[in-house]
């Protein structure tokens, strides 16, 4: 876990780590947030319902977002971060259970009077697609 203060950070910092979206994480979050659609568990739903687009269920967009929390409280700026909100949070392509995710972020402004800073985010897949983007406003309490 990085540890920044606010008087560290930059515009133009970058972060990035790589998840691996699982069968048991998709479980877990199906559990945690009572979201039981066929789409999300049933591949031969999924299939049908995309007319053969996708090659199986489709993973929570959700689920992906929810890597921007691990990008603000453990990268950037990590154990002093406190999200405030986020804009404009996108699924551009379909996440699948063992696709390998690169989460990256860069600084983009500072507000020194609030302490606040605005990460451009985004994840992509082992292809290297954008799967997902979002602009993050994090308080940072030190």
């Amino acid at each position: 876990m990085n540890e920044f203060c606010f008087s560290d950070l930059q515009i133009g910092m970058t972060v990035s780590f790589q998840r691996e979206i699982t069968a048991e994480m998709e479980d877990l979050f199906r559990i945690i947030s009572g979201d039981d659609n066929p789409m999300h568990k049933d591949d031969g739903f999924a299939k049908e319902t995309s007319n053969g687009k996708f090659r199986s269920h489709v993973s929570f967009g959700m689920l992906t977002a929810s890597l921007y929390s691990a990008l603000a409280g453990m990268y950037l700026p990590g154990k002093y971060s406190l999200i405030h909100s986020f804009d404009g949070i996108s699924f551009q392509n379909p996440v699948f259970a063992g696709d390998r995710l690169m989460i990256e972020g860069e600084i983009a402004d500072k507000q020194d009077d609030l302490k606040l800073i605005i990460i451009k985010a985004a994840i992509r897949n082992q292809n290297n697609k954008i799967v997902s983007r979002a602009k993050l406003k994090v308080l940072v309490l030190r």
